[in-house]
């Protein structure tokens, strides 16, 4: 169960990061108001992945998943440019966390 709280915070740090951005340095109401629900029920769902699962671990997943997923997000949502360089930079997270994962104890 610790991994899929996990993952689900992961993904809902991708929605507050997101969400941030939209709401233009917090100056509209409805994005800043996603940004902080985001951001409580993804730190709610680490915690409890924590539980269970090393440190290390979880806050590394965690900020990998929201960081390729924000890349992501940026690439195909907000028009960013995705470049040769930078997607190697994400495909080389991706790797360290599927290592990560592997060299984690199974729960």
């Amino acid at each position: 169960m610790a991994w899929i709280y996990l993952f689900a915070a992961g993904l809902f740090e991708i929605l507050w990061a997101f969400s941030m951005k939209q709401s233009d340095g917090f100056t509209r109401v409805v994005p800043t108001l996603v940004t902080v629900a985001a951001m409580i029920v993804s730190f709610a769902l680490l915690s409890l992945s924590m539980r269970s699962l090393p440190l290390g671990t979880a806050y590394t997943i965690w900020t990998g998943i929201g960081a390729v997923g924000a890349f992501t997000v940026g690439i195909a949502v907000l028009g960013e440019p995705a470049g040769l360089v930078r997607i190697l930079a994400a495909v080389l997270i991706i790797s360290g966390l599927v290592l990560m994962k592997l060299a984690s104890p199974s729960h």
